[in-house]
């Protein structure tokens, strides 16, 4: 008998495993390695900031002296099992966005009565209505108020 896996649920295994993985390889990027922190590194601007800071030290417990402590040791059982839990409900979360990601407009109608207004119409609204151009009338007018 063949077991289907679902694919949200393969989307937060692989959500999870990337976090696990990515933490050490970040970290090693920043200058927090095995072997400390590395020269001319983020992890040394960090590490002097620290130290200035703190009037010639890098005080226990701070951001500094933790990834320096991860850098060198690696994440603790408890810490992959956060991180995979994270990366796991990430993974899960942006499956379900992808899945009800809205679908396009329907395509739009030909009659320019169908589609409404269009961009660069003018917005709805009073319209400028002028009386119409009646010469006929007009001409009238002129001639009661003249005498003629």
């Amino acid at each position: 008998m063949f077991f289907r896996f679902p694919a949200k649920a393969a989307a937060a295994v692989v959500g999870g495993a990337l976090f696990v993985g990515a933490v050490p390889v970040a970290l090693g990027a920043m200058g927090f390695t095995g072997a400390g922190i590395a020269a001319s590194s983020l992890a040394a601007k960090m590490m002097s900031s620290a130290a200035i800071a703190n009037g010639g030290g890098v005080a226990a417990g701070s951001l500094v002296a933790t990834l320096q402590s991860v850098g060198a040791a690696g994440l603790s059982t408890s810490s992959n099992i956060i991180l995979g839990s994270a990366g796991s409900a990430l993974g899960a979360w942006l499956w379900d966005r992808k899945k009800k990601a809205p679908s396009s407009p329907p395509p739009e109608s030909s009659t320019e009565a169908e589609r409404g207004s269009c961009a660069g119409d003018d917005p709805p609204g009073p319209q400028d209505v002028s009386p119409p151009n009646d010469k006929s009338s007009a001409s009238q007018n002129s001639s009661k108020k003249h005498g003629k």
